[in-house]
């Protein structure tokens, strides 16, 4: 199962083949237009499945399937995390609950970003096991920044999530420590001396197990498309 996550910074409809091509079985693209909006060409492979989430119809969260996944959003869906999305994914070898994330809600005077999340795994405490969980998209947050947070900062997410078993494959693929990262997932304005990394693939312990790759897109491939870089995890299940 090919999970990618790529913050394409609107107008999906004219960038989806490049993403395409890298096969993705779930794909979870921030700053999604409304489905309806997806008018896309006719060599445009079309998603088995999609559930889209935001009033703006110009930018919001979209969840695709390119396989047999099928999604569905759980009744204990808080709206007021409004891009925090529990869904149940069924369809593959077993069922599992993916939460898709762009931690991005100004309307949050608490936080906008990194404390969406915080906020999440509290509320959704009980359904982020140490098993079939899996937490993918935008956090917009980063250890570098955890000063700027009073409480919930990307530490203490990274930790809480840590005491579940539950870990970034990234930083698992790569050995890399948090705030360390050698591969970029925003270059802030496209600028390439404005490097960070930001989209994470958090996944618990047996999916960890079943990992067999990560790739994170460069620079001169994507910047074209989006400031975000797309990032790729596979597992052998």
């Amino acid at each position: 199962m090919k999970i990618i996550t790529w913050n394409c910074n609107m107008a999906f409809r004219k960038k989806a083949d490049f993403i395409l091509i890298h096969k993705p079985d779930i794909l979870i693209i921030p700053e999604c237009e409304h489905p309806d909006k997806l008018k896309f060409g006719k060599e445009t492979p079309l998603p088995t499945n999609v559930f889209w989430h935001r009033t703006n119809l110009n930018k919001g969260l979209g969840v695709f399937s390119y396989s047999n996944y099928k999604f569905e959003l759980l009744e204990v869906h808080n709206p007021e995390l409004k891009n925090i999305l529990p869904l149940r994914v069924t369809g593959g070898p077993f069922d599992f609950t993916l939460f898709a994330i762009w931690a991005n809600n100004p309307q949050d005077k608490d936080g906008q970003y990194i404390t969406q999340v915080w906020k999440a795994i509290q509320y959704y405490d009980n359904l982020i096991l140490d098993n079939k969980t899996i937490l993918a998209g935008d956090f917009n947050s980063n250890t570098i920044w955890d000063k700027s947070y009073r409480e919930g900062n990307h530490s203490t997410v990274v930790e809480r999530l840590a005491r579940k078993n539950i870990f970034s494959a990234y930083h698992k693929f790569y050995n890399q420590e948090q705030g360390k990262e050698e591969h970029p997932t925003l270059f802030m304005y496209r600028h390439q001396n404005k490097p960070y990394h930001i989209d994470y693939c958090f996944a618990s312990a047996d999916f960890i197990e079943k990992l067999i790759n990560v790739e994170v897109g460069l620079y001169n491939d994507w910047t074209h498309c989006s400031d975000h870089k797309p990032l790729m995890v596979e597992f052998d299940l």
